[in-house]
């Protein structure tokens, strides 16, 4: 399928300079305008400021895009009715020619097709709770199991089950490294009950574990687990209180399925008065942060 790259990450390719992927649905689901459209050029700007090139990835009328422009961006940001895709829904998207914003799971893939090895994302899908009774579980650990990606994040969605979702990993051997820290990030806390068996120091030591990796010919991805910032964090206990109460509120009231995380998001805002999302805004940028200085030792090692 051929790509369409913009010409800046294009020519980031051949010259072998960092890139930065970034999924869309941050763009289009992840929060309101134009929180997202400042948020976008935040994010763009902390990894210029790093030394890498940000390629946000989507699908614009069928086209399978790396790199959009301002425009493209701003259209996204603004749009009302724009396709959420995972890697099951590309082919369709495609054929039809819609206009979609990618998940984890896309981005991963895409960003693959393109040569682009690292990925900066706000946080992994995964083992939903209570997945015993629904089988739900993201196509996200599918994809890390199989695409040799590494994906910066803070770790998994805080509504989900951390446990489980570490278990789900360790089964698919991919592995779960900390940023600076032994412990498991719970999305908006730094603190969670699940320690990490990995764990590293430095951009350069990841660009090396990235390169390690790569020499043994393996093909799963990588989970960088990196904090959110000290002053931007919300206490676990707190967070989890009104995650259980969220989750309860969405059995009332009847809400499954793909419905079940938007109302647990706009749960959390409201509950946090708007504290979750500008915990969101500050992990995401921390993210794209780290990504950046590790492709820029990436392409030195």
């Amino acid at each position: 399928m051929r790509l369409t790259i913009h010409p800046e990450v294009q020519d980031a390719l051949i010259k072998k300079r960092p890139i930065v992927a970034l999924e869309s649905t941050i763009l289009s689901h992840g929060m309101p305008y134009p929180d997202n459209l400042s948020m976008s050029k935040e994010v763009s700007r902390v990894i210029r400021q790093a030394g890498a090139i940000p390629a946000t990835i989507a699908l614009l009328n069928g086209r399978i895009t790396i790199g959009l422009t301002p425009e493209e961006v701003e259209r996204l940001a603004k749009a009302d009715k724009v396709m959420k895709l995972s890697k099951r829904d590309l082919a369709f998207a495609i054929s039809e020619k819609l206009t979609g914003a990618t998940t984890v799971s896309a981005t991963m893939v895409l960003s693959h097709q393109a040569g682009i090895p690292i990925f900066a994302t706000g946080g992994i899908g995964g083992v939903h709770r209570e997945a015993h009774k629904t089988f739900d579980i993201s196509r996200d650990l599918e994809e890390l199991s199989s695409c040799p990606v590494t994906v910066v994040c803070a770790g998994a969605k805080a509504i989900l089950d951390l446990g489980l979702t570490l278990e789900y990993l360790e089964t698919k051997g991919v592995e779960v490294i900390g940023y600076q820290t032994d412990v498991l990030p719970a999305f908006y806390s730094r603190q969670s009950p699940y320690r990490l068996e990995f764990k590293l120091e430095t951009p350069e030591s990841v660009a090396r574990f990235m390169r390690t990796k790569q020499r043994l010919g393996f093909s799963s991805g990588t989970v960088i687990a990196n904090p959110i910032p000290h002053e931007a964090e919300l206490p676990y206990d707190q967070i989890e209180s009104h995650i259980i109460n969220a989750l309860n509120d969405a059995k009332l009231a009847g809400v499954s399925g793909k419905r079940v995380t938007p109302f647990l998001l706009d749960a959390l805002k409201e509950k946090t008065g708007g504290e979750s999302l500008r915990a969101n805004i500050a992990l995401m940028l921390n993210n794209a942060k780290l990504a950046a200085e590790i492709a820029v030792k990436y392409w030195k090692i």
